[in-house]
């Protein structure tokens, strides 16, 4: 595959890539694959201590997988409200460690679609007891708040990356092993409009939402507890509705993941360019404002067309294109009052 062929994929096939979107890749007549154990689930119990079972865990959701998505309201909160019906989508996925350090984690998630197009998908970094995270504010809005000491003792911070590695949300909490089992389970807290919506709904704008990951002998699952919500900026003035997510992956063998590799193989010097310029700005004391709709999807073609272009380019070169372009759609502001989870 030509990388120059990622840049030229619709708009509406990058968006569904995104999070979750989409028509479901039906089995029946998709590409051949069989289903396999997940390699890494014994090593988690031989473990000799909790932090060392908290790693490989963590490490467990790196592979090759078969996804699917369901959304599913559940308990309307406002009078008069009507249940939405469920969603459900899928593709093929895998999932490579960017970074293993004692103390963080790193993992890109790309999506490779039958004949072999790559969308680079989301990202999640781990952290071990961290002392601060970013959390969103306010529409487009992303500040640095500080994590209880108490909360973020012998937890873990998971923050989740658009696919332009643009901020979503954080989440801290304690991995679970106990019966054999690992589970990580955050405490609530605020993200924004999914993606899977921004074009089908305006009755809300942020979800509070409760993540809970389970390593499992197939792969591992991601639930959600989320409660769709209208704020104005950190006053919540109104909850609609109630929403069961669940994401499963499950471990597969015989569909080509190559693709995705050889991508990444070309790519993965000007994503970590791009992770650095989005880091600095996350970092810098200010809060930091996307100025683009709330797609996204200026800050999302631009990078996605820049790394298209990542084996013609220098790496001074691939750094000024990535600052004039987070320069042009995002801005930082002076730090917001801090503020705590309803």
């Amino acid at each position: 595959m030509k990388l120059q062929y990622l840049a030229l994929l619709p708009v509406t096939v990058i968006a569904a890539g995104c999070a979750s979107t989409g028509e479901p890749i039906a089995d029946s007549s998709g590409p051949d694959y069989e289903y396999a154990p997940n390699p890494h689930f014994a090593a988690i119990r031989a473990a000799e201590n909790k932090l060392a079972k908290d790693r490989l865990a963590i490490l467990a959701m790196q592979g090759e997988y078969r996804v699917t998505f369901h959304f599913q309201e559940t308990v309307a909160l406002k009078a008069g409200y009507e249940i939405v019906d469920d969603k459900d989508s899928g593709g093929y996925e895998v999932v490579l460690v960017v970074e293993d350090s004692p103390g963080k984690i790193v993992m890109q998630h790309l999506l490779v679609m039958p004949g072999g197009a790559v969308i680079k998908h989301w990202r999640q970094d781990w952290t071990y007891e961290a002392g601060e995270r970013f959390d969103f504010v306010a529409d487009q809005t992303w500040e640095m708040e500080p994590i209880d000491e108490a909360a973020g003792s012998r937890a873990w911070t998971q923050c989740v990356y658009e696919v332009s590695d643009a901020p979503r949300y954080c989440g801290t909490g304690l991995w679970n092993h106990r019966y054999g089992v690992s589970t990580w389970t955050s405490g609530r807290s605020w993200r924004p409009l999914p993606r899977r919506e921004h074009t089908t709904r305006d009755d809300y704008n942020v979800i509070n939402a409760e993540n809970r990951h389970t390593i499992t002998p197939n792969g591992w699952t991601h639930e959600q507890d989320n409660t769709k919500t209208v704020r104005d900026g950190r006053e919540t003035q109104q909850t609609l509705v109630r929403e069961f997510g669940f994401n499963d992956y499950r471990n597969i063998t015989g569909y080509d993941f190559e693709p995705a590799r050889e991508y990444w193989a070309k790519t993965d010097e000007y994503w970590a360019a791009v992770r650095d310029a989005w880091e600095r700005r996350l970092t810098s004391g200010h809060t930091l404002v996307l100025n683009t709709e709330i797609d996204g999807m200026p800050i999302i073609s631009g990078t996605f067309e820049q790394a298209a272009k990542a084996d013609e380019t220098t790496a001074e070169e691939e750094r000024e294109a990535i600052e004039a372009l987070l320069s042009e759609h995002t801005e930082t502001r002076a730090s917001m009052v801090s503020a705590t989870v309803d």
